[in-house]
């Protein structure tokens, strides 16, 4: 198994990373993805119906194309982040995080000790003992992980000097519905006053701190635009392009 993680390499290297949101339990939709050229997939484990039981085969596929898996996870749960881990996540999503506690907590468990809390098994991580020495490969898997705090609530806003400063942080992942809802403009991601907080707001300070900065686009074009804004990782949603490119499909041939 690959222990470099390429999303941080090139984050670290300042270039510009797309990857796709799979919130559906299929290998081949995360072949196709990383097929396509998308940078990562990201196992939407949140709003779909995936659990560790169908993300294994998932992250099966992505390694055999050659993309890492993040995962998004609802729970700021130890024990369900690890099962995500322990069958070979290279990153981890969490939303809703509010406050610095919240970001520690969530870090925390992706890494071991001194650092973190995870816990270690001679499992896939460790090609079932019959690899390297758990004391050597241990270091190395706290370094594989990709950390992203979602900041996707005004109260998060509010904490997010001190949520920046969390050690071993490395995205800022800005969900614009989420936070347009707490804002009062449900369903109004790019309303002004939403736009607004983000660039004004939290853009420069996530810069300031010297953490990556990502978000969503439901395309390329706006995709782009993120990038322009300042993101440094963008992704999309594999059924949102789905749902574009049948629908272009059905009005161009019905002309």
């Amino acid at each position: 198994m690959e222990l470099a993680n390429p999303i941080k390499a090139k984050l670290r290297a300042g270039e510009r990373v797309l990857g796709c949101f799979v919130p559906i339990p299929s290998p081949e939709i995360v072949e196709i993805c990383a097929l396509a050229g998308f940078d990562f997939v990201l196992l939407d484990a949140e709003h779909g119906p995936i659990s560790p039981e169908s993300a294994y085969p998932m992250i099966l596929a992505a390694e055999a194309r050659g993309v890492p898996t993040i995962a998004r996870i609802g729970q700021l749960d130890r024990q369900v982040i690890l099962k995500f881990l322990d069958i070979g996540i290279a990153g981890v999503m969490n939303p809703q995080v509010t406050t610095a506690e919240a970001a520690e907590e969530a870090i925390a468990a992706t890494r071991y000790a001194p650092r973190g809390n995870r816990g270690m098994a001679g499992g896939r991580m460790f090609d079932y003992g019959l690899g390297e020495p758990a004391a050597d490969l241990a270091p190395q898997l706290n370094e594989r992980v990709l950390t992203l705090i979602q900041c996707e609530h005004i109260d998060a806003v509010a904490n997010l000097d001190a949520i920046l400063r969390t050690p071993d942080l490395d995205v800022l992942f800005v969900g614009p519905n989420d936070l347009a809802q707490s804002m009062g403009y449900p369903g109004q991601p790019s309303h002004p006053e939403v736009t607004a907080l983000v660039d004004q707001q939290v853009i420069p300070l996530a810069k300031q701190h010297g953490v990556a900065l990502g978000t969503v686009a439901p395309d390329g074009p706006a995709a782009l635009t993120a990038f322009e804004r300042g993101f440094d990782l963008v992704g999309g949603n594999a059924p949102g392009l789905l749902a574009s490119a049948a629908r272009t499909m059905v009005k161009t041939a019905h002309q």
